[in-house]
């Protein structure tokens, strides 16, 4: 029978608790540079945000956050491979 106790894990939790506020604000920071034109900085900003999302969806064992995350991932890769017309 599985226990229904929590284990705590400070360590972890104090790093994911980074991850996620250094992701979000990133994150804030590529709007910002969408919003003034700052190409590609914006995508820059972007790719880092979704990649530490995307880690904090594998430490917290969430499937949903990373396949979120990994979908925003690709289409960032397709759509910068891909370039856009000048």
């Amino acid at each position: 029978m599985p226990s229904d106790a929590v284990i705590e894990r400070p360590g972890v939790d104090r790093g994911v608790f980074a991850v996620k506020w250094g992701a979000s604000i990133i994150q804030i920071m590529g709007y910002t540079a969408t919003g003034f034109g700052w190409t590609p900085w914006n995508l820059y900003l972007f790719l880092i945000g979704v990649l530490g999302w995307f880690a904090v969806g594998v430490l917290w064992n969430d499937r949903a956050l990373m396949l979120v995350h990994l979908v925003a991932l690709g289409a960032m890769i397709a759509g910068m491979a891909s370039g856009s017309p000048s």
